[in-house]
């Protein structure tokens, strides 16, 4: 009876391992991914174009060889607006109009307004991240981690290109094709009165170990950094030489960053900022996970993915990149000259807090391209239930990369009005993006920025 019994126990043992190896949600079957050759582009968006011929069928993408001289070109300078939507006409267009757009349309109806130009659907990426997502549609598993979602399986590529629910759809987000190895040169500037103030101007390059191409599943799974940061100060004056690298982690929860500040002379290790913690240098209007629309883990929330829907959104904005900070700015927007809108469809995601977590802003919505994954348009609900942040990113083309990317994440205080952005306009020479080659790892350590802070 006790062998019996031992064999019964060491069963379930057994079992309940095996269970608990099971990820909570595993890649979709390889008749679903083939349909990324067929009717899918190869990124997860659909290849046709809408009924009405708004939106036109994907053909490959923009993809020039082009110089690279570190400047933003602008493919489409000769386009002129279709049509504007303001005050005016705004419950014409209303059903493909995300809320926050309304609610800016309406809280500035003299100013705020969309400039609609031709769709162009730009997103391309090289053809081996298209192979990589093609593998990972079947490969990669979402798990859970005490930050939240983890993409496990996958490299090089979208984890999840044909997303079964809305964490994998923010996951996308963050793990999107950018490079692998990127520098520009930004300034981080909150509006006030209608003036930019110029809070820190500073050099930052962007690596990512999760597209490097010799980079596999297994050794990344591992060691799941994807993405280091290396940023150097240069501007103002007091804050000239300070140096900040971040090592972020899959499970965000293992992120680490440090910073050297020149009057202390030494580095510190910074405590893990994250979620609904104000960014110092935004005057709190953009929090630490509003960065680029979502920065940061999924663990707070419950994700729904609501579905997919047409909208216009801010797209192929490279005209903005050309222009002076003085022209871009506006007293409580940036100027609609400069900010292109497009049809394009977007799927919608909405967050809602997990019971025993807290968050200033219990409930989030999101609106993400489906041909590159990027968050376009960001809302945040407040614990009344009024809308409070709107952030409209700034998507350009790069066709030397080739890729959409985010070049501007415009947060906008619905409630008290005040917006901040980081841009790239006043960048110097060939800093505006610029690609580079694969740095060393040690350039992303504190002992790298201990060693150059104190020459």
């Amino acid at each position: 009876m006790s062998t019996q019994h031992h064999t019964l126990k060491s069963l379930i043992a057994a079992l309940l391992l095996a269970f608990a190896a099971v990820p909570a949600f595993a890649g979709v079957s390889a008749a679903e991914a083939a349909k990324l050759k067929t009717t899918l582009m190869p990124l997860g968006g659909e290849r046709a174009g809408n009924k009405d011929g708004t939106i036109p069928a994907w053909d490959g993408g923009t993809r020039q060889v082009v110089s690279n001289d570190g400047r933003i070109p602008n493919p489409f300078g000769e386009d002129k607006p279709l049509f504007t939507i303001d005050a005016k006409n705004m419950a014409q267009y209303g059903d493909k109009l995300a809320d926050g757009i309304k609610a800016m349309i309406a809280k500035y109806p003299d100013t705020f307004n969309l400039q609609v130009y031709t769709t162009r659907r730009t997103a391309s990426a090289p053809q081996w991240v298209y192979d990589n997502t093609f593998k990972n549609a079947t490969r990669a598993t979402l798990e859970s981690g005490s930050g939240g979602g983890l993409p496990r399986g996958a490299i090089g590529g979208l984890p999840f290109p044909i997303p079964q629910n809305g964490e994998e759809v923010m996951l996308n987000n963050l793990f999107r094709w950018q490079g692998t190895t990127i520098e520009d040169e930004g300034t981080a500037v909150r509006f006030l009165d209608g003036k930019p103030v110029r809070m820190t101007t500073g050099t930052k390059v962007m690596q990512s170990p999760y597209y490097d191409p010799a980079m596999t599943p297994e050794k990344f799974d591992a060691d799941p950094i994807y993405k280091l940061y290396r940023m150097d100060t240069f501007a103002p004056p007091l804050r000239a030489g300070e140096k900040m690298v971040i090592r972020n982690n899959v499970d965000d929860d293992k992120t680490q960053t440090w910073q050297y500040l020149t009057g202390q002379r030494r580095v510190r290790k910074l405590p893990q900022v994250c979620c609904d913690v104000p960014n110092p240098m935004s005057g709190g209007i953009q929090n630490f996970d509003e960065f680029e629309g979502f920065f940061g883990g999924t663990g707070r929330y419950d994700w729904k993915l609501v579905g997919k829907r047409e909208m216009y959104v801010p797209y192929n904005t490279n005209a903005f990149a050309q222009a002076s900070l003085d022209e871009v700015a506006m007293k409580d927007h940036f100027n609609p000259k400069y900010v292109r809108w497009e049809l394009h469809r977007v799927w919608e995601v909405e967050a809602k807090l997990k019971a025993g977590q807290r968050h200033v802003y219990p409930t989030s919505r999101f609106y993400f391209d489906e041909d590159s994954a990027l968050v376009l348009i960001a809302e945040r609900y407040d614990a009344q239930g009024k809308l409070a942040k709107v952030t409209h990113t700034l998507p350009m083309v790069i066709p030397s990369l080739p890729a959409v990317i985010l070049r501007g994440d415009p947060s906008y205080d619905v409630l008290r009005g005040g917006y901040y952005s980081t841009v790239y306009n006043e960048a110097r020479g060939n800093k505006q993006f610029r690609v580079l080659e694969k740095q060393p790892d040690m350039k992303f350590t504190p002992d790298s920025i201990t060693g150059e802070g104190v020459r």
